[in-house]
This record gives structure tokens, sequence and C-alpha cells, in this order.
């Protein structure tokens, strides 16, 4: 089992409210990854910024981020599970939104672990791991 980092806990590391040091000593020696939606959301960021100098300075960060972390991609395997959750979500009245469901499903599919900042969606997901910090 790795885990799969949410962008919540990325931007976090960016805005200066979570110390990226310690959160690789807190993870070292795990498989980590990233959702190919996570790249998505942070790349959404970069596209929102307000300044040339936030967005120079959020594409440096995300591209490293990048670089730096194994991105799995939104598969057949992926897109069963994510049917699956929210069929299953629906029916109960219990929707999450499109992105969180897509990374649990992802997680989900690989036998991964969610480490989050967003207690809203990841706890509504049956039989997902994931850890709030």
């Amino acid at each position: 089992m790795g885990i799969i980092i949410d962008s919540s806990v990325l931007i976090a590391i960016e805005r200066g409210k979570l110390d990226q040091a310690e959160f690789l000593r807190r993870y070292a020696g795990e498989a980590v990854y990233l959702s190919i939606i996570t790249a998505s959301e942070l790349l959404h960021g970069v596209h929102r910024a307000t300044t040339d100098d936030i967005r120079q300075r959020r594409s440096q960060f995300v591209e490293s981020l990048l670089g730096s972390f194994t991105l799995l991609p939104v598969d057949l395997a992926v897109a069963r599970k994510h049917a699956e959750l929210s069929a299953t979500l629906g029916a109960a009245g219990n929707p999450v939104g499109a992105h969180d469901l897509l990374i649990a499903a992802t997680a989900l599919a690989y036998g991964n672990k969610i480490i989050s900042r967003d207690a809203r969606s990841f706890p509504n997901i049956p039989a997902l791991s994931f850890e709030i910090i």
C-alpha cells in the first residue's frame, strides 16, 4: 500500500501552512503518488493566479511536484470503481464532488491510502483508507 497525496496537502505546503520537509520525513519509506486529477487541480491553480509573479511561483512549485512523484492515471479500473462509488453514494443521498470521487476511486483501484487536509469528502466514501492531517 502506498499513499496518494491530495491537493489540499500540497496547497498547504505551498502556502507555508505545512512544512514540506517534515511531511516528507513523516512518510519516508512509503510509495508516494499523485492522482492525475490532483495534477489537474494544481495546474488549474497556476492558471487562476492573479499576477504573473504568483503564476510563475506556482508553476515552478507544481512542475517540481509533477517531476517528483509518480502520477496515477484514470484508467478502466479507476472508471469502474468511480462508477460504483458514484452510484452507491448517489443512491444513498450522499454525493461526493467529482474530483474527490475520482481521487478516491484511484486510491481504491490501486490499493492506496489518501493523505488529505479535507475532512468533508473522503470520510463519506466506504472502504477508503485515508488520513486527515
